[in-house]
């Protein structure tokens, strides 16, 4: 069996991680969208929260005023640990996307290898063959020529 075809098992694994590496980047991208978007949410809630408390502040008694700023101060927290959320999904991202560029320079550098076992065997089948070829003349009869 020649070099490279057993480099091709190896090969196939290269290739499986590699997708599998860009699986998990595409499933930490989208976890990446997904904690914006509740980012995003949580401030849109609060921006509303707070321009009603703005406008409604004259009306309200103690006791509402209170509650509304604690509410305030909680979706504020929350949003605070959202961000650190939405930070932790974008060290996930960037660790996976490390680990798919690994697995890419892996699967490129096993198929180069596989390229130049593949040109040193037709370099070597030509060698072979010249000299078979040689071999046949050398062994043939001087009336055959």
């Amino acid at each position: 069996m020649t070099r490279s075809r057993r480099m091709q098992p190896v090969a196939r694994l290269a290739e499986s991680r590699q997708l599998d590496a860009v699986r998990r980047m595409g499933e930490r991208q989208q976890s990446l969208d997904e904690q914006l978007r509740r980012l995003d949410e949580l401030n849109a809630y609060r921006d509303e929260y707070a321009r009603r408390f703005e406008d409604g502040t004259q009306s309200m008694v103690g006791l509402n005023v209170r509650d509304y700023r604690l509410f305030l101060s909680r979706l504020n927290i929350a949003i605070e640990q959202q961000v650190v959320e939405v930070e932790r999904a974008r060290a996930a991202l960037e660790e996976s996307r490390g680990a798919w560029r690994e697995s890419r320079v892996h699967r490129d550098a096993v198929h180069k290898a596989i390229d130049r076992f593949q040109v040193e065997e037709r370099h070597q089948a030509e060698r072979n063959e010249q000299s078979e070829n040689d071999e046949h003349g050398r062994r043939r009869k001087p009336d055959e020529l």
